[in-house]
């Protein structure tokens, strides 16, 4: 049933999901966070159309997304403020050690360090730049080696209207010679800018600033991303969850058709339009394993990405296939859609008490607990099936 909910949904991508119809079933403002998994699963198909504005869901089993980065921000801003000093959990609440929440607080700190160095002024923007997309302004994004800001290009036609491109500042790493430099960057830019599918980003141009520095100009995607998502959500619905995996599966299968793995999937790395189609972005670690006169592809070696994302094979010292290791990570972002949480800090035997538990687990009837509660089925979906 999911799969037949799910071929309602979005197509390839598109940016729109659905028409707009009239009176839907719209799932109200309660925070999901107020409420266990459980308890949502144990609500009637009416209740449980009152989950999230974000999502609509009709009685036809299509559904919606409406996307609104402003509202999830201010709410992001309201949790981090209670959070306090950052990082002090409220009285009385605690994070479990997994969870995507505590990473955030990770992350933030991180960028109040480096804020002094990305708030000045942005690219030296070079004539061509500006003429060409327009004027960098705000800060959208933050990378370990670089920063994305929104260029605004004002319409020729009418001044009223504007044109926003995500425009990525790379930085030069510790120790990165220049020519490793400007390998990489040029590298990450022929990877992306030859991918045309509706679910990876449309990279448009690689340029140089007047400090010399690369920018790189990309579609700007409107909804945020998958991360920032999960984290103002707590968790995402079925069917929700179910489209946005849908979605980074074809694009990830695209991109193996096309000879290339991504090598650092992750929530952070997936942006999303106002209508909730997911874009693959951050070609950074991306690696061509085919060439397109070959047939075979070229296993690999070495270890990248976010450790709660990295296939356990990435730790033995031993060829691999890139693609299987893309697949390990779509796998553990859908569970972190559905539970807000990750599953391991990082996939190795010995290492780390949940994936050891994980590979007991596993060989057992009962399965993995964190993955066999997961119903497949929700309420909302069993009502569907008298419909469909």
């Amino acid at each position: 049933m999911a799969e037949r909910v799910a071929d309602l949904t979005v197509k390839e991508g598109e940016e729109k999901v659905v028409p707009t119809r009239p009176t839907p079933h719209r799932q109200g403002s309660q925070d999901p966070r107020a409420s266990s998994v459980e308890d949502r699963r144990d609500k009637k198909p009416e209740e449980h159309d009152k989950v999230s504005r974000r999502f609509t869901l009709h009685e036809d089993g299509i559904h919606e997304h409406r996307l609104i980065v402003a509202r999830r921000q201010q709410k992001l801003k309201d949790i981090f403020t209670n959070l306090g000093n950052w990082g002090r959990q409220k009285e009385g609440h605690e994070e479990t050690p997994l969870s995507l929440m505590n990473d955030w607080v990770s992350q933030k700190k991180q960028e109040q360090d480096r804020a002094p160095l990305d708030t000045k002024g942005g690219p030296s923007q070079s004539q061509t730049l500006v003429q060409k997309y327009g004027k960098c302004h705000e800060i959208v994004g933050h990378g370990a080696f670089g920063i994305v800001r929104i260029a605004h290009k004002t319409d020729s036609k009418d001044p009223k209207k504007e044109q926003l491109y995500a425009v990525k500042e790379f930085r030069q790493r510790p120790g990165e010679s220049e020519k490793k430099y400007q390998k990489r960057l040029t590298s990450e830019f022929c990877i992306s800018s030859s991918m045309q599918h509706p679910n990876v980003i449309h990279t448009l141009d690689l340029m140089k600033d007047d400090k010399g520095d690369y920018c790189e100009v990309m579609e700007y995607c409107a909804g945020g991303d998958l991360y920032s998502l999960i984290l103002a959500a707590g968790t995402l619905e079925v069917i929700e969850a179910d489209c946005f995996f849908k979605q980074l599966l074809r694009g990830v299968e695209y991109m193996h058709e096309m000879g290339v793995a991504h090598r650092d999937l992750k929530p952070e790395n997936l942006l999303l339009t106002t209508r909730g189609a997911i874009k693959i972005t951050d070609f950074g670690n991306g690696e061509c394993f085919r060439m397109a006169w070959e047939k075979e592809a070229h296993m690999t070696a070495g270890l990248c990405g976010s450790a709660p994302y990295i296939a356990p094979e990435e730790y033995v010292d031993q060829e691999f296939d890139p693609r299987a290791v893309d697949v390990w990570a779509c796998g553990i972002i859908f569970m972190a859609m559905r539970t807000g949480r990750h599953l391991w800090r990082v996939a190795q035997k010995g290492e780390d008490e949940f994936f050891t538990r994980y590979l007991e687990d596993r060989r057992e009837e009962s399965g993995f607990r964190p993955i066999e509660v997961l119903r497949r089925v929700s309420h909302a979906s069993v009502a569907l099936l008298k419909i469909c």
